[in-house]
Formats: structure tokens, C-alpha cells, sequence
């Protein structure tokens, strides 16, 4: 799509994956997008020797981001962000990095008996859901923020396979409850298709706006099936469980923001 005016499909891809994620280091983009790795390197070389992209090491990873010295970040990210608008919904889902689970996909990928299975032990999970905490990190144009929260959670069953998660806490500033909040969510769990729906209830259950389908692809990991637009804004999300904790990680991506959101429910 940019390619002609970048001179490169991957110097492209390098500058969509840094618009959506801020950082970024070669072989991830490589693992995600599934493109080799020297181009990659030669891409990331280039950018960052005309200043549009620098660096610095985390270990001995080499992680880069947009230089804030660039002159013309800002035009650059709302090309990028037109650009990222026009892709196919598949290609959305892999530059979007969300966190992934530890261990190899291919080799515990479940049965349809196994998630069903799966499917009911984590709903035997979230019915005991009672405490909320919660980590934001959202850039709205040129702001960017961090926030987190914490919440204690009631847990509705109108029926068998309906949960609804009544919220209730505080934003936190400086580790001390600052700003009250209360959420609803309704989940609701289909066997036979086997997965499980997250709703908003903001404007009441009968007017839910719709966040995901989650399937487990893995013992004790559910992932979206697919990215979700509402109105102009993209979800993708993906829950891991263990007997401790519930961890929801996922990402609100439209024109004016760019969030990351992980959510640990305890019981």
C-alpha cells in the first residue's frame, strides 16, 4: 500500500508495526508477520540512520521506536494510521501485538472434546471472580497516558450460560483510590460453537456492545477469533488462566486512540 512511497514493503511494514505497538525489535516482527529477517534488519538499519527511528538496548535485545526528534512524526503516524484503516482485518490481527501465551501452539492445540472441556473449567473460573486489577496504557493522538485500577466484582448467573460481572472500584493515583468507576460485562458461553462472547452493558442488557469471541486454541488459553471493529475502533484480545488468576490482555485500536489493556481477575 506504502511500499511505492517508502521504497520497500518492508520499511513499510517496520513503520505500521511501530504505529500500533510504539516499540519493536527484528525477530518479532519477523515471528509475527512471518517475513525474513535480514530485510528486516536492512529496514530498521535504514530508518534509523535517516532519523526516523532509534534505538536502544533492553538485555541484549535491541528495541526501536519512532525518534521524538523526527520533524515529521506526526505526519508520518497519520499516514500510517489511513494506512493501517485499509488493510484486510487478518492483517490488522497480526500487527497487532498483544501479549501470547508461553509454549508451542502447534504441538498443544486442543481437540474439540478438549475445548469443550477447557471451555467449562474457565467458566467454573469466572463464576468465582471477586477482585478486579487493572493496568491501561493509551496514547489518544499526541497524549499519552498510564492508569491503573482496582475493583471488586459481583457475579450475576441470570442463567446456566450467561455470567454477568457487576464492577465497582477506583482509579488509583499514586497507589491511593482517586476516581470511582463501576463497569458492567456479560459473558456468555456457547458449546456447541465453543466459545465464549464478551459484552459491555454500558448502555444497559438489552443494548450490549459487543467486544469478542473467544475460543481456547490451548490448555488454559482462550484467543479472539477475530478482530472486532466498532465504528472506527478495532479489539483484539486473547485470556490466559491458571488456578490463581484470570489474565486478560487486549488492545483498542481507532483514529484517536491506541490502548493496551491488562485486566487480572482474582478470586
Amino acid at each position: 500500500m506504502l511500499s511505492g512511497l517508502f521504497g520497500n514493503q518492508n520499511v513499510e511494514r517496520i513503520l505500521l508495526f511501530l504505529f500500533v505497538n510504539e516499540q519493536c525489535y527484528g525477530t518479532q516482527i519477523q515471528s509475527l508477520l512471518g517475513v525474513p529477517l535480514t530485510p528486516i534488519q536492512k529496514g530498521l538499519q535504514r530508518l534509523e540512520k535517516e532519523g526516523i527511528i532509534n534505538s536502544h538496548y533492553e538485555g541484549k535485545t535491541r528495541v526501536y521506536q519512532f525518534s521524538h526528534t523526527y520533524p515529521f512524526r506526526f505526519e508520518l503516524e497519520m499516514l500510517l494510521k489511513k494506512a493501517y484503516t485499509l488493510l484486510h482485518s487478518q492483517e490488522k490481527k497480526q500487527y497487532c501485538f498483544i501479549h501470547k501465551v508461553r509454549g508451542d501452539l502447534k504441538s498443544n492445540r486442543l481437540s474439540d472434546r478438549n475445548k469443550r472441556e477447557d471451555l467449562l473449567k474457565f467458566w467454573e473460573k469466572l463464576r468465582k471472580v471477586k477482585h478486579l486489577s487493572f493496568h491501561v496504557k493509551s496514547r489518544q493522538k499526541e497524549e499519552q497516558s498510564v492508569k491503573i485500577g482496582k475493583a471488586d466484582i459481583v457475579v450475576q448467573m441470570p442463567s446456566p450460560s450467561v455470567l454477568i460481572f457487576e464492577e465497582k472500584g477506583y482509579w488509583l493515583l499514586d497507589h491511593q483510590a482517586d476516581t470511582a468507576f463501576s463497569n458492567s460485562f456479560r459473558w456468555t458461553m456457547d458449546l456447541n460453537a465453543l466459545l465464549i462472547s464478551l459484552e459491555h452493558l454500558r448502555y444497559g442488557t438489552t443494548h450490549p456492545v459487543f467486544l469478542f469471541h473467544l475460543t481456547p486454541t490451548q490448555s488454559q488459553f482462550l484467543k479472539a477469533v477475530d478482530e472486532h471493529l466498532c465504528g472506527e475502533d478495532t479489539y483484539l484480545g486473547n485470556i490466559f488462566w491458571n488456578q490463581n488468576e484470570i489474565a486478560f490482555h487486549w488492545r483498542t485500536i481507532g483514529p484517536n486512540k491506541n490502548s493496551q489493556l491488562t485486566y487480572h481477575y482474582s478470586f
